[in-house]
């Protein structure tokens, strides 16, 4: 076991070690990891409660030292309001994603291993899914489910299973046919551990580049429903609808929507370079 700890944290530093040398992957790194540090610590970071609108007389103030990023219509610490939507936003878009690549891998696993009937199957079902317009298809979802927390994730693990399920099959079906594969099933090597030891793992480097991306689109899905009023219900506080508090104060209070779409864009843009690095690193046709 001590053995076994060592080598993992040999591999560990070795990636690191690796992964460093691709400045915008690191880029990419840091901004993901710093947007995930203040969403974990938003109750020690944030001055205000982001729902306390006891401060009326103070409405619509610009930013300053007491306020940094300014107030809104009611008298709430914008900056307040960010940091507590950053954690509910990763919170959601996490949770997504993870749900949506465990599950996409299952099916995606299952479908093109076994082929045939099964693979069918399963792919007429995720084509049904993939035939409707994301955005469209999550606010139907949130139009039955209802707006609250659990049901954005639910509605955004619909969206993104198929795609992780697509992407899996075809690792899956570009494998499963190798020598090594088939020599194994020779000497008696069963299905399940054929799957998860030799198949699976082989899979592992562009589900990590995909969970990036995805998850840049979840946060953008996610803010998108908050914005329209179908996500987080107010007045607790996402990106989405802090950036809708502010649509209609744009000339006289622009900061209030500025500071949510930056903070949107700049993860988005994290994510996007994490991936990047992730495919230089990982993909050996980039090397």
């Amino acid at each position: 076991m001590k053995t076994e700890s060592i080598a993992t944290k040999g591999q560990i530093a070795t990636f690191l070690l690796k992964f460093s040398r691709r400045k915008m992957g690191m880029a990419g790194l840091v901004i993901v990891f710093f947007v995930l540090v203040i969403s974990l610590s938003a109750p020690l970071i944030a001055p205000y409660h982001p729902t306390d609108d006891s401060d009326f007389t103070n409405r619509i103030a610009a930013p300053s030292e007491k306020h940094i990023f300014g107030t809104d219509e009611y008298g709430r610490d914008v900056f307040s309001r960010i940091l507590y939507g950053a954690r509910i936003s990763t919170i959601i878009s996490l949770g997504a994603i993870l749900i949506s690549s465990v599950a996409g891998t299952i099916i995606g696993l299952i479908s093109g291993y076994y082929g045939r009937w099964i693979d069918s199957l399963l792919m007429r079902i995720v084509d049904g899914i993939m035939s409707f317009p994301p955005i469209l298809f999550a606010i139907a979802l949130m139009a039955a489910l209802g707006s609250n927390v659990v049901n954005i994730i639910i509605a955004l693990s619909i969206i993104y299973t198929p795609l992780f399920a697509r992407l899996i099959r075809g690792c899956v079906l570009s494998i499963k046919e190798k020598e090594y594969i088939q020599a194994i099933k020779v000497v008696g090597g069963s299905d399940l551990r054929l799957m998860l030891k030799h198949i699976l793992p082989n899979c592992m480097s562009p589900l990590l580049i995909q969970v990036t991306t995805y998850f840049a689109y979840a946060i953008l899905a996610e803010a998108a429903l908050s914005f329209i009023g179908l996500g987080v219900p107010q007045p607790e506080p996402s990106w989405g609808n802090v950036l809708y508090d502010g649509r209609q104060f744009m000339r006289e209070a622009p900061w209030i929507s500025i500071f949510p779409g930056v903070a949107i864009a700049v993860t988005v843009l994290g994510l996007n370079l994490l991936g990047d690095g992730l495919r230089d690193y990982l993909d050996p046709r980039m090397k």
